[in-house]
């Protein structure tokens, strides 16, 4: 039987006569380019108010330009000094040259006050020399040694060549307690020096802890508000968020009053002696404050996810374990925490975040031993000995610790499950 001949398809037209996947393309690209024009201000904000401002930090943290900048004859000439004696005539030549340039450009301080971050006192060698060189004529070498003596040491041109580099990670190895040493090997720092990774470990683990107070605090809370009839549930709810219009210097200083030894706390307990006036608690200005302080400000970050979903829970599942002969505990941990889960996630990833970054409060009641790293960042940022690059590579750690846990994260829980409400 001879086979039928299959008539060609016709291509599906639109009303104007395109074809149809012509003009279905044409209108997504459209509803594309829409969408994009109504959040590109947004991501321009974004853009210049955070991501600018993020990879400007750390580039900061590893530039270091000061030595290159402000003696640059120096820096060329140093770079084939081998690092064994004392440089040659051409290098302190270069060296006079740049101290007359800095001098009538005032930028030899500036130069001065970089090496000095390296060598401690290396800043009056410096300037004392710059006084006198404009007055000197070649060679320099023996007027430099007769100058000061401090010139014939060869860590200080070690440094000076190796501090030459534009991009350096000396920054970060502050960071973490290890430096340079004067034959460019990387060692730890002096014990007296080392504070930063103790720091770093202590916001850590006191975040966790305030975190996991957090947790035990505002499940029972939560639990209450979603199992209350409305009307009640609103009114606690309101108490909860009562704390956020009220200013967080407030809430803090309060803390100051109820906790210092001659606060209301401690008045209760030596009038119900249960301790004497010796006795008294030491509870502020160390870990007990900023723990105190913190899990009361950042519990309603942990109540409220908790809570959005606790309310979307029927009562009725509880019940329905229970008839079947679970034990009360084995019902809640087998059928209603589980659930729950998306609420406590988001709540965790919240207040640990929060709390791993925050400044206030460790500052005004951290004392010596309650503080944490962002306290030692702003510290570094002010005053007249303010060390930006330091500061920068501190935050830039910082900052990929929380990337890296929040990473860390999404992997074990999926960022996706979470409920914020």
């Amino acid at each position: 039987m001879a086979s039928r001949e299959r008539a060609p398809k016709q291509e599906l037209l639109a009303a104007d006569g395109t074809p149809l996947k012509a003009a279905l393309r044409r209108s997504q690209t459209v509803e594309r380019r829409r969408a994009f024009m109504l959040v590109a201000p947004l991501l321009f904000f974004l853009l210049i108010v955070f991501v600018v401002p993020i990879i400007a930090m750390m580039w900061r943290s590893v530039y270091n330009p000061e030595i290159r900048n402000y003696l640059p004859q120096t820096a060329a000439a140093l770079q084939d000094w081998e690092g064994q004696d004392v440089p040659p005539e051409p290098v302190f030549q270069a060296m006079a040259a740049d101290m007359i340039v800095g001098v009538e450009n005032r930028t030899i301080g500036r130069a001065a006050a970089r090496i000095n971050r390296e060598i401690p006192g290396a800043r009056s060698t410096v300037m004392r020399t710059a006084r006198q060189v404009d007055e000197w004529s070649a060679p320099y070498r023996e007027k430099f040694i007769e100058a000061d003596e401090d010139w014939t040491n060869i860590e200080f041109w070690r440094i000076l060549k190796r501090e030459s580099r534009v991009v350096t990670p000396t920054y970060y190895l502050l960071a973490v307690d290890y430096e340079y040493s004067s034959e460019g090997e990387i060692v730890p720092r002096s014990e007296v020096y080392q504070v930063y990774k103790q720091l770093f470990w202590r916001t850590a683990w006191m975040s966790v802890f305030i975190t996991a107070l957090c947790v035990m605090l505002a499940y029972p809370i939560s639990y209450m508000l979603a199992t209350q009839p409305t009307r009640i549930a609103n009114l606690l709810l309101i108490l909860v968020l009562l704390p956020f219009w009220t200013s967080l210097l407030v809430r803090t200083s309060a803390w100051i009053v109820l906790l210092q030894q001659q606060g209301v706390i401690n008045e209760l307990l030596v009038a119900l002696n249960i301790i004497d006036e010796t006795g008294r608690l030491r509870m502020i200005y160390n870990r007990t404050g900023t723990i105190v302080a913190m899990t009361h400000i950042l519990l309603p970050f942990m109540v409220l996810p908790l809570y959005s979903v606790m309310k979307t829970i029927p009562p009725s599942y509880l019940r329905a374990a229970k008839s079947l002969g679970a034990h009360p505990f084995r019902a809640w941990w087998r059928v209603y925490f589980p659930l729950t889960i998306p609420g406590l996630a988001a709540g965790c990833i919240l207040v640990f975040i929060l709390a791993i970054g925050y400044y206030i409060t460790p500052a005004l009641v951290g004392g010596d031993s309650g503080i944490f790293i962002s306290n030692l960042i702003a510290q570094n940022m002010q005053g007249s000995s303010a060390q930006l690059k330091l500061a920068a590579a501190l935050a830039t750690i910082l900052l990929v610790a929380v990337l890296f846990i929040y990473w860390l994260f999404n992997r074990l829980v999926g960022v996706d499950k979470l409920k914020f409400g």
